[in-house]
């Protein structure tokens, strides 16, 4: 790791911050401000939303940790959730989400806290039935077990968290290089990657941003941080689909296709 914890989840703050205009000038922003007037709109894919209802999802007080815009939270309540938190240290994307929550039917069983993952306010442990981490969010926490005892905390007991997210072996590759199918880096690389290009994930060039870090952890490293943490492994589901930026999906329906993404389900002891 680069730098201590604070410091990095910090640099990587600015980071989403400075890019959050680009998200805002999508088509998917659009899309999103249009459906989510329907209280059925939803932004799952079929992989997690069967995940969510096999889980419970359904009258639950679910939580979402590292909610960008708040697409996700508003899409468990167009599944039944009870309530539903979402949690970013995003400032400029959870903006964002209390426009969407304004435009939602279910605005009203809808909340956003902004703050450091690492450092969870107090008034929210123990709250949840249901915790949901997507795309994305383990890669950004240069301490994966202490991010997923505070993602713990936040559980009542018997409570569920479900990931749903890239598979680490997708970090080997480098879908712009010139092997593209060739591995470019280690499985067990511990350095991140440090780039000052903004956040994107539709496919467009990306301007200038604060530096961002980007970490490598293994399967390994995810079950034991749960583990750690004091969860159960219920279920572990490896996926030949790609639910990460449109440029990985040439790795999809290959003769010898790697595993892309996963969902894990852990319950609180």
């Amino acid at each position: 790791m680069t730098g201590d914890t604070d410091t990095v989840t910090q640099a990587n703050r600015r980071a989403w911050n400075a890019s959050a205009h680009r998200h805002r000038q999508s088509e998917d922003w659009q899309r999103q401000r249009a459906g989510f007037a329907d209280a059925s709109f939803s932004t799952f894919d079929a992989t997690v939303t069967e995940a969510l209802i096999g889980n419970a999802v359904h009258g639950a007080r679910a939580v979402q940790i590292g909610c960008n815009n708040g697409r996700e939270v508003l899409s468990m309540l167009a599944l039944g959730a009870a309530a539903a938190t979402g949690i970013d240290q995003s400032d400029a994307f959870l903006a964002q989400a209390e426009e969407l929550r304004a435009i939602s039917p279910h605005g009203d069983k809808a909340s956003f806290v902004c703050t450091d993952v690492y450092a969870m306010p107090e008034q929210l442990s123990g709250r949840f039935d249901l915790a949901l981490i997507t795309i994305g969010v383990l890669n950004w926490m240069p301490d994966l077990t202490r991010f997923l005892c505070a993602v713990s905390s936040l559980l009542a007991p018997g409570g569920r968290l479900l990931i749903y997210e890239t598979h680490p072996v997708l970090d080997m590759f480098e879908p712009h290089g010139e092997e593209p199918h060739r591995p470019q880096y280690s499985y067990f690389r511990t350095d991140p990657f440090i780039t000052e290009d903004e956040i994107v994930y539709d496919g467009s060039a990306a301007g200038k941003a604060p530096p961002s870090y980007w970490h490598f952890h293994t399967m390994g490293d995810i079950v034991t941080g749960c583990v750690r943490a004091g969860m159960q492994i219920a279920e572990l589901t490896e996926q030949p689909h790609s639910n990460r930026e449109v440029d990985y999906d040439i790795y999809v329906g290959n003769t010898a296709q790697l595993p892309l993404c996963y969902t894990l389900v852990a319950t609180k002891s």
